[in-house]
């Protein structure tokens, strides 16, 4: 059974979510840790649950969402892994976060890519991989049909969706895919945001003013 922990990272308030089980594998979803302490943070909750991380993946690359990742490649020896698409977000990572005050380090391109349909593994849980583009030209959900738990990045929040006017978006791309992709699943499912605080498939549908 997957375990989620969120931490809220870095001065875009980003979060970073940790799924793990029982077997202690996990993975460590959009490191966003900018700060020391924030660093630490992640590392101490690691440490005391004896969690063995085996993957870094992304929803998307913004800066935000990649502050952290030179760092957990690094610390804990493990891929990291994005969509294709992504790639020149990961470039540019530094400049965008200049245009924001944030100065950062460069980021190295993902040691591997995966694409719609592919499962991420760790233990013995999944997680399916679902390509919903539109905030991010290579924007992707990860999605856990047994416990009805969906990693939506920047794609939806509460009450609201992602921007869509930074390089790559586009607004009908994304509600599509909304609409498409994410409503459909069962209204019970619990949407992990990649800013805010959580939501359920069944109150964005009726409430989302941008999907009714």
């Amino acid at each position: 059974m997957i375990s989620i922990k969120k931490f809220t990272f870095n001065q875009v308030q980003e979060n970073t979510f940790i799924a793990y089980d029982e077997t202690r594998e996990c993975v460590i979803i959009d490191a966003g840790c900018y700060f020391p302490h924030e660093r630490q943070e992640l590392d101490a909750f690691i440490s005391k649950q004896q969690l063995k991380p085996v993957k870094l993946i992304n929803t998307h690359c913004h800066f935000d969402h990649i502050m952290g990742v030179t760092y957990c490649r690094t610390k804990y020896q493990i891929d990291f892994e994005a969509h294709e698409s992504e790639v020149p977000l990961i470039e540019q990572a530094s400049e965008h976060g200049d245009l924001y005050g944030i100065p950062m380090e460069p980021v190295d391109a993902p040691d591997s890519f995966f694409q719609e349909g592919d499962q991420i593994t760790f233990g013995n849980s999944r997680l399916q991989v679902i390509e919903a583009p539109g905030h991010s030209p290579g924007g992707v959900v990860f999605y856990n049909p047994d416990q009805k738990i969906l990693f939506a990045g920047d794609v939806l929040f509460y009450g609201s969706i992602g921007r869509t006017d930074l390089p790559g978006g586009s607004f009908e791309r994304l509600v599509g895919n909304i609409k498409t992709k994410l409503i459909t699943l069962p209204e019970e499912t619990v949407v992990y945001c990649g800013h805010g605080p959580e939501t359920t498939i069944g109150f964005e549908k009726k409430n989302n003013p941008f999907l009714t």
